[in-house]
């Protein structure tokens, strides 16, 4: 009796890996497309900002199928972006983007798998959201606003300027992250998170199993 239940648990985890990797694959495709839903908001942020919506399949997957799983999206989602649009950054953009979106997931995804509950994939999500917001700064002051001043020959007077033609007062380039960036980029977390629980249940036939 012991080697029919050894192959059924060894099917068993085939199939479950499969479906893993299988829905893992078509969040990374959801998540290139929606790369390319880009919103200006520049009332309230430089136009070069905007707001997307494509960590919400790192969400869905970390949600679903675990945590490293979302980091797994996260990348793919950037590596077809270079592979097929390619890069206007030296690849720069596109690793800070997987490096937000990894942190995002990856703490949200530990979180709830420890206590799966709806108040525990909150938590998560907040307090992901809130990480994710808190490394953009660093992230963008000394990699990514280098890189651009770089690839596009501009100078960080100009940027800065694009910052102070909204709020003078924001006169350097860490003040200005400090008080656009970091909460816009909060915001654009929960957004996600706010999606994620408005989209999980009808989803769930087609995340789990």
């Amino acid at each position: 009796m012991s080697e029919p239940n050894s192959a059924a648990i060894k099917i068993s985890a085939v199939r479950s890996r499969t479906h893993h990797i299988t829905v893992a694959a078509m969040l990374s495709a959801v998540a290139f497309a929606l790369m390319f839903i880009e919103i200006p908001i520049p009332a309230l942020i430089p136009a070069f900002v905007k707001l997307d919506i494509s960590d919400l399949p790192e969400l869905l997957a970390a949600f679903s199928l675990g945590p490293v799983y979302g980091v797994v999206v996260a990348l793919m989602k950037n590596l077809l972006i270079i592979l097929i649009k390619g890069s206007s950054s030296a690849n720069v953009g596109e690793l800070c983007n997987f490096v937000l979106g990894a942190v995002f997931s990856l703490v949200a995804g530990i979180l709830y798998r420890r206590k799966k509950s709806r108040k525990s994939a909150l938590i998560g999500s907040i307090i992901g959201a809130a990480l994710m917001a808190l490394i953009s700064v660093p992230l963008n002051y000394f990699v990514v606003y280098p890189a651009y001043v770089a690839c596009y020959g501009m100078s960080m007077d100009v940027i800065v300027g694009m910052y102070q033609a909204i709020l003078p007062n924001s006169d350097s380039l860490i003040k200005s992250l400090a008080i656009f960036n970091l909460p816009f980029t909060f915001v654009k977390g929960m957004i996600d998170v706010a999606l994620c629980f408005l989209i999980y249940k009808p989803l769930s036939p087609i995340l789990h199993r």
